[in-house]
């Protein structure tokens, strides 16, 4: 079998490993997902504006332990606090959305 027959798209990775999704295990797995990625675009969105954790904490009236903890996935982070980290921090805007 060629290494290309072994290659599997990520969303089957994810099937195979946690399950459909709505199942208990694939849900928990999802939740954790967008935990990791608020706090890993909010890393990213720092860097590119060329900041430390602690200017965007000074920024946005927290403090830089906050900031890595949200970053690390640690802590999570209330929308109001995330809207503070975006518009006051990063001069930025914060969009969400629902999918159903």
């Amino acid at each position: 079998m060629s290494k290309k027959n072994n290659l599997k798209t990520l969303d089957l990775f994810v099937d195979e490993q946690y399950g459909e999704k709505g199942t208990p295990k694939r849900d928990k797995f999802e939740k954790g997902y967008e935990a990791f990625k608020l706090g890993f675009l909010i890393q990213q969105a720092r860097l590119k504006k060329g900041m430390t954790q602690e200017e965007l904490a000074e920024k946005c009236g927290t403090n830089k332990g906050y900031i890595s903890k949200i970053e690390n996935d640690i802590k999570e982070v209330r929308i109001s606090t995330l809207q503070k980290i975006v518009e006051l921090g990063l001069e930025g805007q914060l969009e969400l959305s629902i999918k159903l």
